[in-house]
C-alpha cells in the first residue's frame, strides 16, 4: 500500500469516526452553553441584580431606566388592584346610600331600605335609585307570611372561652359542664341554625298589643314577612352579669362600649392582661350577624335578661356593693352599655334581682316555692336596681323556667300574674325542651317556651340512640356541635 493510500484510508476512518460521534459532541457542547448562560442570568439577574445594573457603561443607562419604569409599573398595578377594590364601595354619595339601603334590605327590611333612598333629597333622575327601589319592590313580593305560632326561642348562659379554666375539676365545674356552651359550640350553633334557613327576630315581633277596629287592645299576633322556606328563631342569654364567683374560669368579665359603637367584651387572660374582644355571646352574635346579615329580621338581636343581686353587664351595680368607691361610676357605665345594647337592636328583660324560683312548686300541694311577701320584694327590688339603670321592660324570663302557673292561661286570680302585670311585664318565658315551641297568647300577653342549647342538653342528644327522643335535630345534629373538651358524662348540675 502505497503512503497515498494509507493516508486517504486514514482520512476515510477519520471521518466515519467524526459522523459517529459529531451528535454527542455537539450535544455536550450546547448543554454547557446553555448551563453557563443559566449561572450567569441567575447571578446577574436575581442574586445581584443591582450590582449588575450599577456596572453597565453609560451607555446603558436606558437599560436601568427601564428597570426602574417596569418596578414602578409593579407599584402602580398594586395601587391599581387596592383602587378597584376600593372602588367596589361606592365613592359619590348615592352610591353611598344605596349601599347603606342594600344592607339594609338584606336583613327584610325593604320598606325601610326604600324610604332611606327616596327620603334622602338626592337627585331621583340619577337611574341607580329608582333601580335600587324596584330591586327592593320585587324582593319584598317575594316574601311569605310566616306561621308565628311556630316560632322556637333558644336559650344560652355565658359562654365558655377557656374550657381548660372551666373545666378544671374544681366545685364550680359540674355546674359549668351542665349549664353553660362553649365558645366552639356556640360558633357551630350559629352556622348550623343559618343553614337551615333559621332568622333571628324579636320576641315583640312574635305578638304585640293593638287596637281593633273600635279602639280596643289586646294581644295580637304579629306578622313576619320571610323568603319561602326561611323560619324564625328567637334567642336569649341569661344571667348576663358576670358574677364575681367566675373569675378566673374561662369567661368574659363585663360587657364595654367598642371603638365602632357595638357592644363587646372585655376578659382578663391567664396572664392577668385585660383584652378586649368577641369573648361571649353577645359580641359573637354580632359579628355573625355584620357578616351574614341576613340572618337578623330587620336588625333583630338577641334578649338578654338580668338578675340584680350582684349587678349587671359586669358592674358591681347592686345596692349591696353601694359602699364601693366606685359604685356610681359603675351604675353610669352599665346604664350607658345598656343604652347601647338597646340601640343595636338588643331586647332587655329581667331574671328577677335574685334569681330565685317565683314560680309554682313542684309539690302542688305546697303551691309557690317562695312566699307571696318575698315574690313582691324580689320584683320591687329588680324595679329599683336594674330597670332604673336599663329603662322599662316588659319581658321576664323566669329563673330556673319556674313558671307562676301551669299551662293554664293567666288571669287576674292570680295574683303573681297581676302584680308583675302592674309592673309593666307582658312576655313571659319558661322552659321546655320537650317540644320544638309552645305559646299561649292572652289578651294581655305572651308566654313563650324556650330551649336550652347546654352542655347537658347537647350530651343527652348525642348518645340517645332512639331517633325519636332527640330533642335537637329539627335544630342540628348534636354530635357535630358537642365540644370534646367536655368531661363526660355531662349530668345535670344547676
Amino acid at each position: 500500500m502505497s503512503k497515498g493510500d494509507y493516508r486517504r484510508r486514514r482520512l476515510r476512518r477519520f471521518k466515519r469516526t467524526l459522523s459517529r460521534h459529531l451528535p454527542t459532541f455537539i450535544a455536550l457542547v450546547c448543554i454547557v452553553l446553555v448551563s453557563g448562560g443559566l449561572i450567569f442570568s441567575i447571578y446577574r439577574f436575581v442574586l445581584h441584580p443591582k450590582a449588575s445594573s450599577a456596572g453597565l457603561p453609560p451607555a446603558s443607562g436606558s437599560i436601568v431606566q427601564t428597570a426602574e419604569a417596569a418596578s414602578k409599573s409593579t407599584a402602580a398595578g398594586h395601587t391599581a388592584e387596592r383602587e378597584a377594590s376600593a372602588s367596589q364601595i361606592p365613592l359619590d354619595e348615592t352610591g353611598r346610600l344605596i349601599a347603606q339601603a342594600d344592607r339594609i334590605a338584606l336583613g327584610y327590611d325593604y320598606d325601610r331600605a326604600t324610604a332611606l333612598l327616596a327620603d334622602s333629597g338626592l337627585d331621583t333622575s340619577d337611574e341607580r335609585i329608582p333601580d335600587a327601589i324596584a330591586r327592593y319592590e320585587e324582593a319584598k313580593a317575594a316574601l311569605v307570611p310566616v306561621d308565628v305560632t311556630q316560632t322556637t326561642h333558644v336559650f344560652f348562659h355565658s359562654l365558655i372561652m377557656d374550657t381548660s379554666l372551666a373545666f378544671d375539676g374544681d366545685a364550680d365545674a359540674a355546674g359549668y359542664n351542665s349549664v353553660m356552651t362553649t365558645r366552639e359550640e356556640f360558633l357551630k350553633i350559629l352556622e348550623a341554625l343559618y343553614a337551615r334557613d333559621y332568622v333571628l327576630v324579636r320576641l315583640h315581633d312574635i305578638a304585640a298589643p293593638a287596637a281593633d277596629s273600635e279602639g280596643n287592645v289586646s294581644f295580637a299576633w304579629g306578622t313576619i314577612l320571610l323568603p319561602p322556606g326561611k323560619k324564625p328563631l328567637v334567642m336569649s342569654q341569661d344571667d348576663v352579669c358576670y358574677y364575681p364567683y367566675m373569675d378566673g374560669d374561662g369567661f368574659a368579665s363585663r360587657i364595654v362600649i367598642g371603638e365602632d359603637g357595638k357592644p363587646t367584651c372585655e376578659m382578663t387572660l391567664a396572664d392577668g392582661t385585660v383584652s378586649t374582644g368577641s369573648y361571649d355571646l353577645i359580641p359573637i352574635l354580632e359579628d355573625f350577624i355584620q357578616e351574614h346579615p341576613d340572618f337578623s329580621y330587620k336588625g333583630a338581636r338577641a334578649v338578654i335578661a338580668f338578675t340584680g343581686y350582684e349587678g349587671i353587664l359586669g358592674y358591681r351595680t347592686s345596692s349591696t356593693y353601694s359602699g364601693s368607691p366606685t359604685y356610681e361610676e359603675d351604675r353610669a357605665q352599665a346604664a350607658a352599655v345598656a343604652q347601647c345594647l338597646r340601640d343595636n337592636g338588643w331586647e332587655l328583660a329581667s331574671h328577677s334581682w335574685g334569681h330565685l324560683q317565683l314560680g309554682v312548686s313542684a309539690d302542688s300541694e305546697t303551691g309557690f316555692v317562695i312566699s307571696d311577701d318575698r315574690f313582691v320584694a324580689d320584683t320591687d327590688k329588680w324595679e329599683a336596681e336594674v330597670e332604673s339603670l336599663i329603662g322599662p321592660t316588659d319581658i321576664l324570663i323566669y329563673p330556673y323556667g319556674n313558671d307562676i302557673s301551669d299551662w293554664h292561661s293567666y288571669g287576674q286570680d292570680n295574683a303573681r300574674f297581676a302584680y308583675l302585670q302592674s309592673k309593666g311585664f307582658q312576655y313571659f318565658c319558661n322552659v321546655d325542651a320537650s317540644t320544638p315551641y309552645w305559646m299561649q297568647k292572652g289578651s294581655t300577653y305572651l308566654r313563650m317556651a324556650r330551649r336550652n342549647l347546654d352542655g347537658y342538653r347537647l350530651y343527652q342528644d348525642l348518645v340517645e340512640t332512639d331517633p325519636a327522643k332527640k330533642r335537637l335535630t329539627d335544630l342540628f345534629d348534636a354530635a357535630d356541635i358537642f365540644d370534646t373538651a367536655r368531661p363526660t358524662p355531662v349530668e345535670w348540675s344547676y
